[in-house]
């Protein structure tokens, strides 16, 4: 099975990237959007693995959760990572306790390389993604000052380990076990 660690949002938040989707949407030739339920932050994506291996990573995951307090952050900015011709992938990022989010971060992915699994390369870049290759209508610079992300705190409060699969031609992210961070 298809998984990846991350954390979801409230249904409050999810309306509020939704909203300022929306305005990305509004001033977009084309893209495909992601779906609003399916908003998350990514910790690691582990890719295939065996249904037998979700047990270790969860024993695991509640032990880094249980070292781990609350991390407090702010929506506060837009991005994107380049494509041929597009943007492949544009995102939210934050600001906030990202000290306390990197730390987490490290511990997953040390535990994950514990189990097996290949350690990230690249830095880690916390933000979610809300469009892939996106073509826009205005430049870049005018879409950022379009943006309002007032009020715009989220609480990271656990961690889950969650499935990916495409049901009936959508992507689909089921949470398969979740630890409250303490």
């Amino acid at each position: 099975m298809r998984v990846f660690i991350g954390t979801g949002f409230n249904r409050n938040i999810m309306n509020s990237i939704a909203e300022i989707q929306h305005i990305v949407r509004e001033n977009s030739e084309k893209g495909r959007f992601k779906y609003a339920g399916n908003f998350h932050l990514t910790f690691k994506f582990l890719g295939e693995v065996q249904q037998s291996k979700t047990v270790d990573i969860g024993r695991s995951l509640k032990v880094i959760a249980s070292k781990h307090r609350k991390i407090y952050l702010n929506i506060d900015k837009i991005g994107y990572f380049e494509g041929r011709g597009s943007i492949h992938a544009l995102w939210l990022g934050f600001s906030g306790e990202l000290d306390k989010l990197g730390a987490l971060y490290s511990d997953i992915d040390e535990e994950m390389y514990r189990l097996g699994i290949k350690k990230e390369i690249k830095a880690y870049t916390p933000h979610i993604t809300i469009a892939q290759d996106l073509v826009l209508k205005i430049p870049f610079e005018k879409l950022k000052d379009k943006m309002d992300f007032q009020n715009f705190g989220i609480e990271i409060k656990e961690i889950s380990l969650i499935k990916s699969e495409e049901i009936g031609g959508k992507r689909i992210y089921t949470p398969i076990s979740a630890f409250g961070l303490k």
